[in-house]
């Protein structure tokens, strides 16, 4: 037998290989079968007959290396590792540019002779693209891919900063700040579905987590070294190191980052199977031994499979299944706003993790403003702060990744450890850890003062971003395990609230802090959140009712139970 044909875990054992079988010809009808990762595939007959391959014309063709079309799911532990600590870097850098704009604000109000909340207007701009791009995006990626999308979109960030660096004008900035927004949204919205592509719900946590990491610590870590650079020299190296991390990504993501859908790894298995065939069929050798095929696999109306040998194609039911990109655009758009307006747990949830989201947004013009004012920081100094952002997120990570574990080891009572596993139950630790934002505001906004070292302000801004960590973790999780095949739209609906309002915080910040006081400002913010903590309570002790009256949230949990 050809050592190519034992390449790939499906291959049928055929323990009639000494068997002859009967003559298949160019004028059979070829008979088209449904492939999918698990589908035994048995070998054409030149290679499983008695008959010498020396009495052939010339040698069949090698069979095609199908390893490169492994089920993801299947995938060695090594490499999803690998896949996933690439998308939480490729994560941080895109959360890293979000907030790096930031520290030129002085210098683009001198150059450019515009005021303060206009120049704020650079971070709005890129969520106002981040929250919208993925609507269109993520339909493309169902069709065509993860890999091109990431491909592309990387080329077309790494122009957007150039341009960002070079651009003339404030209109020219603003311009580039969006098309960045709309082209770094794939390395953070999407790296999520990239999750999803090789982990089941239950092993993901560590993933997610660390993938929320990147998103919020590198929200801290833009400021903290553009501070250094908008300090010792001028705004445009701010874009300019970011045209050189975010190049060498783009090289990377070219040379190492594999498709990870498996729809799409599917259909390529088969086109390359069904190419070895013409190529089979080409040189002479037609019909393909097909032992004990069951009859559901069977595509209804065409020949009957049992025959052997027969002549054979493969298709994808998922290629059948797909709508036009147009089609699934206006889905895309459609329905995480249907499910916005229709869902009461996609509602509060977005209303939550879109306040979260923007008071990490707002401490972009807070910090700055508050530092500077009442210890005298330059950029540089105020940039530092941001640490605290950056810490608390490792902290949440490590946290996060544990907790569950502990909690299962420790919990004896088997009802209570099987709540754990339940939707509800992993809201349990969010509920406790949530309380962190809100007294994180409270703290921040009442220590902020002269008197107090400036260490304690910020360790109140490391308490709030861990609380915004626990949120956003909570949100994702929960909505995943809710709506199932429709969590990409809940989580479309809430990344879109908390992109465009969000981003929005930094523009009116200064005016709140000045109208309020520092105090003032973090104790509206403060009740605010606190208020806001009471939505996971809610969902811990009502959760169930509330999906039971969820027409697609019940019409999934009958399709899971039926499974």
């Amino acid at each position: 037998m050809d050592p190519e044909l034992a390449n790939d875990g499906n291959w049928k054992k055929d323990s009639s290989d000494s068997t002859p079988h009967e003559t298949v010809g160019p004028d059979d009808e070829i008979t088209w079968q449904y492939l999918t990762f698990d589908t035994e595939l048995s070998r054409p007959s030149c290679f499983t007959t008695s008959t010498p391959l020396s009495m052939n014309e010339q040698q069949p063709p090698q069979c095609p290396d199908l390893k490169p079309y492994t089920n993801p799911y299947l995938w060695s532990r090594q490499r999803k590792n690998f896949m996933t600590w690439f998308g939480c870097i490729a994560t941080t850098i895109t959360a890293y540019t979000a907030g790096s704009y930031a520290a030129g604000n002085e210098q683009y109000m001198q150059q450019w002779h515009i005021s303060e909340p206009a120049a704020e207007v650079g971070i709005a701009i890129f969520t106002v693209g981040f929250g919208v791009a993925p609507m269109f995006l993520a339909p493309f990626s169902e069709i065509n891919g993860r890999r091109p999308v990431f491909v592309a979109t990387g080329a077309l960030f790494v122009v957007f900063q150039l341009t960002c660096a070079l651009t003339p004008t404030f209109a020219g900035m603003l311009v580039a700040r969006f098309f960045a927004g709309c082209a770094s949204s794939t390395f953070s919205t999407m790296v999520g579905g990239v999750i999803s592509d090789y982990y089941h719900a239950e092993d993901r946590n560590w993933a997610m987590t660390l993938f929320t990491m990147g998103a919020i610590g590198g929200s801290g870590l833009g400021p903290l070294v553009s501070g250094f650079i908008g300090q010792n020299t001028t705004w445009r190296w701010i874009f300019r190191l970011q045209v050189c991390t975010c190049g060498l990504l783009m090289i990377f993501i070219a040379a190492f980052f594999k498709e990870s859908r498996g729809s799409i790894l599917l259909s390529r298995k088969a086109k390359a199977l069904n190419k070895w065939y013409d190529e089979l069929e080409a040189a002479g050798y037609y019909g393909v031994s097909m032992p004990g095929i069951h009859p559901s696999s069977v595509v209804p109306g065409e020949k009957n499979a049992s025959a052997l040998p027969q002549r054979i194609r493969w298709k994808v039911q998922s290629d059948e299944e797909r709508v036009s990109l147009f089609k699934m655009i206006s889905i895309s758009l459609y329905r995480p706003m249907h499910l916005l307006v229709t869902e009461p747990v996609v509602l509060f949830f977005s209303i939550w993790i879109t306040f979260a989201w923007g008071l990490l947004y707002l401490l972009f013009s807070a910090i700055p403003l508050i530092f500077s004012t009442r210890y005298g920081f330059n950029i540089a100094e105020s940039g530092a702060v941001f640490a605290a952002v950056s810490i608390a997120a490792v902290l949440s990570a490590i946290l996060s990744i544990y907790q569950e574990p502990l909690a299962r080891k420790y919990v004896t009572n088997e009802k209570h450890k099987e709540f754990l596993s339940t939707p509800e139950g992993r809201l349990l630790f969010c509920c406790v850890q949530s309380t962190l934002l809100p007294i994180g505001c409270f703290w921040f906004g009442w220590t902020c003062f002269s008197e107090i070292h400036w260490v304690v302000p910020t360790i109140g801004i490391g308490v709030a971003t861990m609380g915004v960590f626990s949120i956003y973790l909570a949100v994702f999780n929960y909505l995943a395990d809710c709506y199932h095949k429709y969590a990409s739209s809940a989580l479309a609906a809430q990344s879109f609230c908390r992109n465009l309002v969000g981003g929005s915080f930094p523009i009116w910040t200064a005016f709140m802090f000045r109208g309020l006081t520092y105090g003032g400002a973090g104790s509206l913010l403060g009740g605010i959140a606190a208020i806001l903590t009471v939505v996971p309570w809610i969902l811990v002790f009502y959760g169930p009712r509330i999906r039971a009256r969820s027409k697609i949230a019940r019409e999934l949990l009958v399709k899971n139970d039926s499974d």
